[in-house]
């Protein structure tokens, strides 16, 4: 964390914690309102910017491309990407904003538009809505931070709520990551945007093809064999030794488990496609089915099972 960002969550902090008379809901409209503001100076200086939605793997992407700057440029492996840290230590690294484009719109007051990305380049990270969700859920039950949860909406720390109806809400289940995919997929039919869309799924059959196309859309091309060492490097299974042995320890708790005892409490939980059959019975996968079939915007490829297991989302 540099100086800036530093000061920023310093003043965040003094900020809200001075404002403690205020009622719950205008404290946390506050605070999303400061970390919109810290992420637009962000926004502004990132090189290319990185948007998903929570739970769709951006950790394992994370942890490729920081291995591959970190292997191209003689880099420790145990600092992972976090906006410029390692650019200011070669500045030939991108400076690249991680987003999930919450705050920064609760800061400029547009839940409408996604105006605020023109000109830059964006790359836009997707996982099928419904894996997305239920690993959403064991987010919020094993890991989570009880601020965090009232922060973003999330029913409250110790709630008793099923899974289904977890994701079925229309706050922080599919009916919302699908809202999520479809503003996305409006920025996408505009030719003049730069916006690459990258699949979870693709990744999974062959993520040095899907790192070597990501790397060429943003303007650092790497060699076959760095690719390869760098996806070597974030394959599934080092990826939970990794976490076990707490090697990202400077990158705080974004890849620690919240209980080492219980495998739903890892960040690298099961990564498996299609893995929410494994919770609902026949009625309920009806249910959740039908509604992205009939919801969610074909191009990324999710709308039947054929697509979700051969198709692709358009790209650039």
């Amino acid at each position: 964390m540099d100086m800036k960002e530093m000061l920023a969550v310093v003043g965040r902090h003094i900020i809200t914690t001075a404002l403690f008379f205020l009622p719950q809901s205008k404290r946390i409209a506050i605070e999303r309102r400061l970390r919109g503001k810290e992420e637009y100076r962000k926004l502004r200086q990132a090189d290319w910017i990185l948007i998903s939605w929570g739970k769709s793997g951006r950790t394992w992407l994370r942890v490729m491309l920081s291995r591959f700057y970190q292997i191209k440029h003689g880099l420790s492996q145990q600092i992972l990407l976090e906006f410029d840290n390692l650019n200011r230590r070669n500045p030939a690294i991108p400076k690249v904003l991680f987003s999930h484009n919450n705050y920064l719109r609760d800061y400029l007051q547009d839940w409408k538009t996604l105006d605020h990305f023109k000109g830059k380049k964006v790359v836009l990270l997707v996982r099928d809505p419904r894996d997305v969700a239920v690993s959403q859920f064991f987010q919020w039950k094993y890991r989570m931070r009880p601020h965090k949860k009232r922060l973003n909406e999330y029913p409250p720390h110790g709630a008793e709520i099923s899974l289904f109806e977890f994701i079925t809400d229309t706050k922080v289940g599919i009916p919302r990551i699908v809202d999520f995919f479809n503003g996305w997929a409006e920025f996408l039919a505009d030719p003049a945007n730069e916006l690459l869309v990258i699949r979870y799924e693709d990744m999974r059959k062959d993520p040095q093809a899907v790192l070597k196309q990501l790397l060429a859309f943003v303007g650092t091309p790497g060699k076959v064999e760095e690719i390869q060492e760098a996806v070597e490097f974030a394959d599934y299974e080092n990826m939970k030794r990794l976490e076990t042995k707490k090697v990202f320890w400077a990158s705080g708790a974004r890849v620690r488990p919240g209980d080492k005892n219980n495998p739903d409490s890892f960040k690298v939980r099961r990564a498996k496609v299609g893995g929410y059959r494994d919770y609902f019975d026949d009625r309920q996968l009806s249910i959740i089915d039908r509604f992205v079939e009939d919801n969610l915007d074909p191009v990324f490829g999710y709308n039947t099972l054929e697509t979700r297991e051969h198709g692709s989302a358009n790209r650039k």
